[in-house]
């Protein structure tokens, strides 16, 4: 592979085209189709085609929604690839969050195990995932670092630079394509100094230099106004909270935030704790860190968490995962009493160093909540200024677009919503007219062209695959549509015992229900659904038997009817029937 320094230092379509012709051709055109990441916050993915070459960008998972209970993990749809995988020149991975790696234990096969181009610590952080899925192929990956220039195949290279996230060795690039340069950032936020100014600007003045065809922002933060609170600020209140902490400190945060993470531990040094770690994806991300040096810790500062009982709780800080109140994370099982180390007491101060992720709000506050009441005091971002996102707000992702100065411009990464506010944002930052910011769709096929960008109306399949346990895809909308009214409706079971002979109701049906009525005290209804149904299956000619799966239509839409109209309530009927 050939690499050379440069002198780089470290749903529906809305907008139906752009310079649109009336059959775009794709002709000397690079496709672009985003995959996941464009309606949702996470299930970030992306590729390009040009010919017969096609590279991929990230592959991450979304974690559950409402609308999917029961699922573990949502991940991009892969079908498209799947049937080129021959055409596939390299997967490039931003950096080592989960909703950027997550997908690749599940894809990695299908997509023919293509090279992975990422850097060193997102490489472990792959690696270390991978250990829990054996039956999956052997990751092949080339390391790249900021400043290098990669060629990947006839059509593509890739310049790498360096990126300030809130993990370590992300990076940015410059796609280079016989369309033009495309400049793709990862996720990125400034940094600043003791005096306030953004630290690395001349980085983004150099990718401006290059003449750049478009530019793609992530748009997570295009909602949030002016600059991004400085991590200096964040260690500072966090230091000055944990010196006043009287008994434990336990820190829940993100396990992917490694620079916090590490940050908290020199604070813990500082003032003379012992740190211990409940959360095995933390410990391990942090594990990983620490031998590729990004963490530095004195030996004894960090404890086993069985130990933690040898020192006062004034001596103590626990860091945990777990702070969008997932169910089975540390923070959720200590806060119901369930961690088998840690039982909180009046006076354990509660520090969540981290933003609530759209979706989570319920569960975090349950777990605020629980904490209160058991006499811990809580503290949040809201309170204080404990945590810092890692998305660049409005003002950086203007500074970054004047800086560039692209022709187009393509937000990615985030809701609708998100996203257009972003192109606002282009639009106010360069007066660049409103058909030169593109808005996508996840599976909309847009074509790059050396003076335009148009969007097809070809539509990739991008619907959600679901992780369910050991199943991937195997749960489709009529199952999560069962969950959903199990879940809100609840359902009844009708156990009718007929004739073979003469199809005539033997005995009166039983009647089970679960989230749906309490059968003692509905003991009226109950009678007329039996009644019911034996009018339903006594309209058979007499001697003759009724077939059971025609039956147990019968019984599911004409008592489901009845018990709408009689409740205004639709529960999931399932007729048994048994024949003697």
């Amino acid at each position: 592979m050939n690499t050379k320094k440069t002198y780089l230092t470290t749903k529906k379509v809305v907008r139906k085209s752009v310079r649109a012709a009336s059959k775009p051709s794709s002709r000397d055109a690079l496709r672009y189709v985003p995959l996941g990441g464009f309606e949702e916050i996470g299930r970030n993915m992306m590729f390009f085609e040009y010919e017969d070459e096609i590279l991929i960008i990230d592959a991450g998972i979304q974690f559950p929604e409402e609308e999917t209970p029961g699922i573990d993990y949502i991940i991009p749809n892969t079908s498209y690839l799947e049937s080129k995988k021959d055409k596939i020149k390299g997967l490039i991975i931003t950096h080592g969050h989960y909703d950027h790696i997550g997908a690749i234990p599940y894809i990695l096969d299908k997509l023919g195990n293509p090279t992975i181009y990422t850097t060193r610590l997102t490489k472990e952080i792959i690696m270390k995932r991978q250990e829990d899925f054996p039956l999956s192929p052997k990751p092949v990956f080339e390391i790249v670092a900021g400043g290098e220039t990669r060629q990947l195949s006839k059509n593509f290279a890739v310049t790498f630079f360096d990126v300030i996230h809130n993990i370590p060795d992300g990076f940015g690039m410059i796609l280079r394509t016989p369309v033009g340069n495309i400049v793709h950032p990862g996720e990125f936020k400034f940094d600043y100094d003791d005096e306030g100014k953004p630290k690395r600007l001349d980085i983004w003045e150099q990718v401006g230099k290059e003449g750049i065809h478009t530019l793609m922002l992530d748009s997570t933060g295009a909602e949030v106004p002016g600059y991004a609170l400085s991590e200096r600020i964040v260690e500072k209140e966090l230091e000055k909270l944990f010196r006043a902490a009287k008994g434990r400190i336990i820190v829940g945060s993100f396990a992917s935030l490694i620079d916090r993470l590490a940050e908290i531990i020199k604070i813990a040094e500082k003032i003379g704790r012992r740190v211990a770690i409940s959360g095995f994806s933390m410990k391990g991300n942090l594990e990983i860190a620490q031998r590729l040096g990004y963490v530095k810790f004195e030996k004894g500062t960090v404890i086993q968490l069985d130990e933690i009982h040898k020192y006062r709780d004034d001596k103590v800080l626990l860091l945990c995962s777990g702070a969008q109140g997932e169910s089975n994370a540390s923070l959720m099982r200590i806060a119901n009493g369930e961690h088998k180390q840690i039982k909180i007491k009046p006076g354990d101060s509660i520090v969540l160093s981290s933003s609530v992720v759209p979706g989570n709000e319920r569960s975090v506050q349950n777990l605020k909540d629980n904490f209160a009441r058991q006499g811990a005091l809580v503290y949040h971002h809201k309170m204080l200024d404990i945590h810092s996102s890692g998305h660049a707000p409005q003002e950086e992702l203007k500074t970054v677009i004047k800086l560039v100065k692209p022709k187009f411009f393509i937000p990615i990464h985030g809701y609708y919503f998100m996203r257009w506010r972003n192109a606002q944002l282009a639009q106010e930052a360069l007066k660049m007219k409103p058909e030169n910011s593109i808005l996508l769709d996840n599976g909309v096929v847009a074509l790059i062209k050396k003076d335009s960008i148009e969007i097809t109306d070809e539509q990739l399949p991008a619907f959600y695959v679901m992780v369910d346990g050991l199943g991937v895809g195997d749960v489709g909308e009529v199952v999560l549509r069962d969950r959903r009214t199990l879940a809100q409706e609840g359902m009844i079971v009708i156990i009718t015992t007929l004739s073979k002979q003469s199809g005539r109701v033997l005995k009166n049906p039983d009647i089970i229900s679960r989230g749906f009525i309490y059968l003692k005290e509905n003991q009226e209804l109950l009678d007329e659904v039996r009644r019911k149904i034996r009018n339903i299956l006594g309209r058979s000619p007499k001697g003759q038997s009724i077939d059971a799966d025609y039956a147990k239509t019968l019984i599911r839409d004409q008592i489901g009817q009845f018990l709408y109209n009689k409740t205004q309530r639709r529960p999931m009927v399932l007729p048994v029937i048994i024949e003697i």
